[in-house]
């Protein structure tokens, strides 16, 4: 029992211990909390007078300017003509006269297939022909006698009758040995397949050797495309439609197509062509450009950027294109008053050309338009225009000057 007592006392010592230090340290604390600042008391100066400086932003003028009228769209390059080469008779393919993709002219000599078989049914042909000339000769010699014979008396009707159907007869069959002839001199033709344009070959689908079939509709031998000139297919808004096809009746409407992702011209060419029904599903209509694509950079299958100029719009207000932002409430700039305030100006944005986006509402030619430094902006806020120098770095240079004095 007595054991336990001083254990008890023992730990009510401890834990007195324990306020009496707690108390000390938060009476040294408040002690150093009430030591005078070292500036005396006074405020610390700049806070103020920083939220009260200009804010740096770079500035441009609006401008009054004629701005070409353009439609922008995606465009798929197509060639002008595509044809697959296919045989016209059964047969070997005895020789290839080209090499894949090389360009050819029409009347190219591509293929030629195994002229034997046809050669020997041509043969075969004239032959019989000229067995049936013979024959109809003798008939015809045959048909003088009996006509004279009949004027005489000497033979029956029925006798010159026979003799007469026998002449007609070779005569027809003489027809049809020539026309024989004929389809045996075309078949010994398609022997040599020549190309029906101008153009660049691909793959060669079947190699030499190979027996081939007329008309195969599963198999090709080879597929030319003609590339020069080419066409550029796209689709535009049918909103545009009605004002494409009145300058399409009056002049030519030109079209430029740039590569994906650059912004320099490829090729110029003309609109060639509207089609004749607006797609009901996508509410477009599909024009057709053509280019002479003499330095042969449009391919067909490529994906370009096409720009369909109509005209140009006179005396448009523009500003340079980032001095455009996007709220809540749609497009908005800043405008620089003489005091050099800032005016916040809801406009209504128009198309955009080389940098500069017209204003079609909002802003008249000769305002100061904020260009960069929009994010420190407010209606009124007072700002410092400098010369092309980024917001951002001007403000690190000051900041940099505070420190150093």
């Amino acid at each position: 029992m007595v054991k336990f007592m001083i254990r008890i006392k023992s730990i009510i010592a401890y834990k007195f211990m324990i306020c009496i230090f707690l108390c000390v340290a938060v009476a040294v604390i408040g002690c150093n909390s009430k030591v005078p600042d070292a500036s005396g008391g006074k405020e610390v100066k700049g806070t103020a007078k920083g939220a009260q400086r200009a804010v740096p932003v770079t500035a441009d003028t609006a401008k009054l300017k004629d701005i070409p009228k353009e439609i922008r769209a995606i465009g798929n390059v197509g060639s002008f003509a595509t044809v697959s080469i296919k045989a016209r008779v059964n047969g070997e393919l005895q020789k290839v006269h080209f090499k894949e993709g090389q360009d050819v002219s029409r009347g190219t000599l591509l293929f030629t297939i195994d002229p034997q078989p046809f050669q020997a049914a041509l043969k075969e042909a004239l032959a019989r022909l000229e067995k049936d000339k013979a024959l109809a000769a003798k008939a015809e010699d045959d048909y003088r006698r009996y006509e004279n014979l009949m004027q005489r008396g000497s033979i029956s009707r029925e006798q010159y009758d026979q003799v007469h159907a026998n002449l007609s007869a070779l005569k027809a069959t003489i027809q049809a040995d020539e026309a024989v002839v004929e389809n045996a001199r075309v078949q010994l033709g398609y022997t040599s397949i020549y190309s029906p344009i101008s153009g660049r070959t691909g793959s060669l689908l079947i190699d030499q050797g190979n027996m081939i079939k007329a008309n195969d509709d599963n198999k090709s031998l080879v597929v030319i495309e003609q590339v020069q000139p080419i066409y550029v297919n796209f689709s535009v808004p049918e909103s545009n439609l009605s004002e494409i096809m009145g300058r399409f009746k009056k002049e030519t409407l030109f079209v430029t197509v740039m590569p994906d992702g650059t912004t320099s011209a490829l090729e110029k060419g003309r609109l060639s062509f509207i089609d004749n029904s607006v797609d009901p599903k996508t509410g477009s209509i599909s024009l057709k450009g053509t280019f002479d694509n003499k330095s042969r950079q449009l391919w067909p299958g490529q994906f370009v950027n096409v720009v369909l100029t109509l005209g140009d719009r006179k005396d448009a207000v523009t500003v340079p294109s980032q001095a455009v932002q996007n709220g809540a409430n749609g497009p908005y700039v800043f405008t620089i008053t003489p005091d050099n305030k800032v005016e916040y100006k809801p406009v209504s944005a128009g198309m955009s050309y080389n940098g500069e986006t017209v204003i079609e509402k909002g802003v008249l030619a000769g305002e100061k338009v904020v260009t960069d430094g929009h994010l420190r902006l407010t209606p009124g806020a007072s700002v410092e225009i400098t010369d092309g120098v980024k917001p951002g770095n001007n403000n690190i240079k000051k900041e940099s000057k505070e420190v150093a004095s």
